[in-house]
């Protein structure tokens, strides 16, 4: 479908341009939704963090947009779930490191 624009005043092309912004966000969400589902809170993954480092951990939490990662080292990282990928099995002190950082959050109030 062809959209003749250049009959269509400042005002109405800057609507436009709102609108087509609008809805590619909203379809970003929905394509980060999706592939936020393919996980599970719990389950361990891996990623390319920022210096190109394999790194992995267990998902702790699902954001609007990323996924909350605890990696093996006990750092969170918050991760586009279109980049992440199923890894092998755990350390056998993965469990002592969710513990940690999960007692070091304060309380909501």
């Amino acid at each position: 479908m062809r959209i003749d624009i250049d009959h269509l005043s400042y005002t109405e092309l800057v609507d436009l341009n709102n609108r087509v912004v609008a809805r590619l966000r909203m379809m970003e969400q929905l394509r980060a939704h999706e592939a936020m589902l393919t996980f599970s809170v719990g389950e361990r993954v891996e990623f390319s963090g920022k210096m190109g480092e394999t790194v992995s951990g267990i998902i702790s939490k699902y954001n609007r947009k990323t996924v909350s990662v605890i990696s093996d080292e006990g750092v969170t990282w918050r991760v586009s779930p279109q980049l992440l990928q199923r890894s092998s099995p755990a350390p056998k002190d993965e469990k002592s490191i969710v513990d940690s950082k999960a007692r070091r959050r304060k309380p909501r109030r």
